[in-house]
């Protein structure tokens, strides 16, 4: 008797009900992430909300145990943004913007700091009387207030094609955030743990290590980019490329961990790294992973839904967390304009920089947990729930918030590939409706006249009814000289060929390309529909592909002129 393996009698908790509800986190943020995208909402918002629905908030299907033990596949996934993002961070870009990113970066930044700290101390001793613990309270959430998300920030980048001084601008700030919210959380905590009582200001653990976690990311990142280079030297297939891109990324966040450096950053550093050193050379790696990457982004954030739970919390603890997202919206907006003024950065980015940078997550809530252990007791509990319920709401209004500001600043579909237009178009979008057509019963010589007055190659050949029964190429025009003493008695229908394949003008572009393809053939006519072969057009892929490209490359100059305004 056949025994079935022992995989398949698991119990419910065991590796099938993992693996199942993996399955059923991708499928249902696809599936919400789209009816999010056909409501005009970003879909990474869809994400989230269906993995809040999935999550312990509502259905409880995605259980916290199996929340924890995919941490890995979630530094995995940061460890790909990062990538991502650093490949963005082009030399001649910093070379020509860094100023200007720098000084935006360190206003949004202390912005959110002192807003968040002043208005949260207020509120906390208003409520409280507790001077010491609301100065700490207030110290340690200004600090955790300047790190923003990269991942839902970039994620809506990736989503809407955008390209210009505004995208360019929200990546290095991004990329940068994170440092600075370690630095100024090292100094916050340090002070905090001498204001409350039986606080030990460790100048060690509070100073030096945010230092190490930065510097430390920064080498293990060039690390890793240098090991790359050295690779691809002598990899050049596709698929290994891939392999060793995920693996490189997969040891530059495992080693992350066990150097306790910024992983984040290192991946982003190992992105720029390569980008520079080798920019022709890296482009098809950042393709390759960005074709990879799509149920990687599902996954991670349904998960960061999943992980957002409320329970009953505190009056005080929620006036902190209202305080909180006040506090920051306020200063990230006011810093990144003031910043953007005193630099001389581009209008678009003084008005539409601030809205961009409301998303918080990962890091912001890494230093509440940090916050959490080191100080313990009621103070450490109330970090994790203002920055935890305070995550829930930025996530989902700082998405759409991105989508206005790029929308806003017409950086929208600038950034648009050739393959991302061939996917969005039908046949009827390209075809040409203007070709001159044959009858079937027209003589040679009527032919050879048509032909030698018309630059085209490709004649569809129609009978009374205007449906199309062949086609004439200028080769079968010239064969057909061969038999000159039949030419007063042939006709098109006698030298026309059979149509090898035909499109109707709701064929998705893409499809009819790949018909072309496996047909070798560069014409393909166009009938009204798959029952009826009355003529519609001619497509003509190759003078497409011509004025797709065309079409990208007015895109990204106009990308580049807003980029040098």
């Amino acid at each position: 008797m056949y025994n079935p393996p022992t995989i398949l009698a698991v119990e419910s908790t065991g590796y099938l009900d993992f693996l199942f509800l993996l399955g059923v986190a991708i499928f249902g943020g696809t599936i919400v992430g789209r009816i999010s995208q056909k409501l005009h909402i970003p879909q990474v918002v869809g994400y989230v909300i269906a993995g809040i629905i999935a999550g312990g908030s509502v259905l409880n299907l995605i259980r916290a145990d199996l929340i924890s033990s995919l941490l890995p596949f979630n530094m995995f996934a940061l460890g790909i943004i990062g990538f991502m993002i650093g490949g963005e961070l082009k030399y001649d870009v910093f070379k020509k913007y860094g100023k200007q990113f720098i000084t935006i970066l360190l206003a949004e930044g202390l912005f959110a700091f002192f807003i968040v700290s002043v208005l949260t101390f207020l509120v906390g001793m208003f409520l409280t009387h507790n001077l010491r613990a609301s100065l700490a309270m207030g110290i340690v959430l200004g600090a955790i207030s300047s790190a923003t998300a990269p991942a839902a920030t970039v994620d809506v980048l990736w989503e809407y094609k955008t390209r210009g001084i505004l995208t360019r601008t929200i990546l290095a700030i991004v990329a940068l955030d994170d440092g600075l919210a370690l630095l100024l959380y090292g100094f916050a905590s340090s002070i905090a743990g001498g204001l409350l009582e039986g606080g030990k200001c460790n100048f060690v653990q509070s100073i030096i290590f945010p230092l190490w976690e930065i510097f430390g990311g920064i080498a293990l990142g060039v690390a890793a980019g240098l090991l790359i280079i050295f690779l691809l030297r002598y990899i050049v297939e596709s698929a290994r490329v891939l392999s060793m891109s995920i693996a490189v990324v997969l040891s530059v966040m495992g080693l992350s961990v066990i150097l306790k450096v910024e992983p984040i950053l290192a991946a982003m550093v190992f992105g720029a790294t390569l980008v520079n050193l080798r920019p022709r050379r890296s482009q098809p790696i950042f393709k390759l992973i960005e074709k990879f990457s799509p149920p990687v982004y599902v996954l991670f954030f349904v998960l960061v839904g999943a992980r957002l739970q409320f329970s009953n919390v505190p009056f005080w603890m929620i006036a902190l967390a209202v305080t909180y997202v006040l506090g920051r919206t306020i200063g990230k907006m006011s810093g990144s304009w003031f910043g953007a003024y005193i630099s001389h950065s581009p209008e678009t980015v003084r008005k539409y920089l601030g809205m961009c940078l409301f998303s918080q997550a990962g890091v912001a809530i890494g230093l509440s947990i940090i916050a959490s252990e080191r100080f313990g007791g009621e103070f450490g509990e109330a970090i994790i729930l203002i920055i935890a319920s305070t995550t829930f709401l930025v996530q989902i209004i700082g998405p759409p918030c991105v989508k206005i500001g790029v929308k806003k600043a017409g950086e929208v579909g600038l950034n648009i590939t050739e393959e991302d237009l061939i996917e969005s178009y039908r046949v009827s979008d390209v075809m040409n409706t203007t070709v001159l057509t044959i009858a079937a019963g027209d003589s040679l010589s009527r032919v050879v006249n048509t032909v030698g007055n018309t630059y085209d190659f490709y004649y569809p050949v129609i009978d009374n009814q205007q449906n199309l029964i062949g086609i004439i190429t200028l080769d079968g025009v010239r064969n057909s000289f061969a038999t000159q003493q039949l030419n007063d008695w042939l006709v098109a229908l006698d030298i026309m060929e059979s149509v090898l394949g035909r499109v109707t003008p709701e064929t998705p572009l893409s499809e009819a390309f790949e018909k072309a393809k496996q047909l070798d053939i560069e014409y393909l006519p166009v009938v009204t529909s798959e029952q009826q072969d009355k003529f519609a057009g001619v497509l003509n892929c190759r003078k497409v592909r011509r004025q797709l490209s065309t079409e990208v490359l007015s895109r990204q100059q106009k990308a580049d002129n807003i980029f040098n305004e």
